[in-house]
């Protein structure tokens, strides 16, 4: 079942320390904070995806990012429909009425442009960290 990335949220301590926000664990760094190098670090390894960033109603940069082929997504909760992603994150903040769009930069143009955290400004480079915890979750696709 999917956990939205709302219940990861960081406390403005982790947002202002980057030791403190690397030292969490592993699901709770990338559902806040990391989602877009760990997003980034699952397309550089399977094809047939592509970036996707969840967009509150009228923000200029997404809330979230992921990555997904249309059907499945992956993200902080590992392998997830893309509906039941969708739904759940809208469920869990209605607020904000999330909004689907890919997203066609590469990892150092998103966060330039979204004013997200590239891969230096995080307490230690987190692209091996996000191939392991990429590992950790079996493929559940049916093997052609």
């Amino acid at each position: 079942m999917y956990v939205p990335c709302a219940v990861f949220r960081r406390t403005p301590l982790e947002r202002a320390d980057e030791r403190l926000a690397w030292d969490r664990d592993d699901q709770y760094f990338f559902a806040a904070g990391a989602c877009h190098v760990l997003a980034y670090a699952f397309l550089s390894c399977h094809n047939g995806f592509g970036a996707m960033g969840l967009w509150p109603a009228g923000a200029e940069n997404p809330g979230h990012v992921y990555a997904s082929n249309g059907v499945w997504a992956f993200d902080h909760s590992g392998w997830t429909p893309e509906p039941e992603l969708l739904l759940t994150s809208r469920a869990a903040e209605p607020g904000p009425d999330y909004q689907a769009r890919p997203i066609d930069l590469s990892l150092e143009e998103l966060c330039a442009r979204y004013w997200m955290r590239g891969r230096r400004e995080f307490a230690h480079d987190p692209w091996q960290r996000a191939h392991n915890y990429i590992e950790r979750f079996p493929d559940p696709r049916p093997r052609e």
